[in-house]
């Protein structure tokens, strides 16, 4: 699947079978902030997320951006992949804050 970065709307998005998928982030000061993310019920269970989440963060870690999360699922993501913890702006969120979520 191709994702793009779609800079006009503040998201990272990917269209399977006609259907558009999406991560919605906010930029400032140097810092991501992914806010939500977002699969039509029609093309749900085939990793899309995972795969904007993915994209997402590989993003920041290319940029040298740090990161935010308020979405609860790449919240999920980045437990389960520990090695984006690295990323977190310490100063809005630390890694105990964020796994507790």
């Amino acid at each position: 699947m191709q994702i793009v970065n779609n800079k006009t709307n503040y998201q990272f998005e990917t269209i399977v079978e006609g259907e558009k998928a999406e991560l919605q982030y906010r930029i400032r000061n140097n810092t991501l902030y992914y806010m939500h993310t977002w699969v039509p019920e029609s093309i749900e269970g085939r990793g899309i997320a995972s795969s904007l989440a993915k994209f997402g963060l590989e993003y920041a870690r290319r940029k040298n951006y740090q990161i935010v999360i308020y979405c609860p699922f790449v919240v999920a993501y980045v437990k389960k992949h520990p090695e984006y913890l690295e990323l977190l702006n310490t100063n809005y969120q630390t890694k105990e804050k964020l796994l507790r979520l």
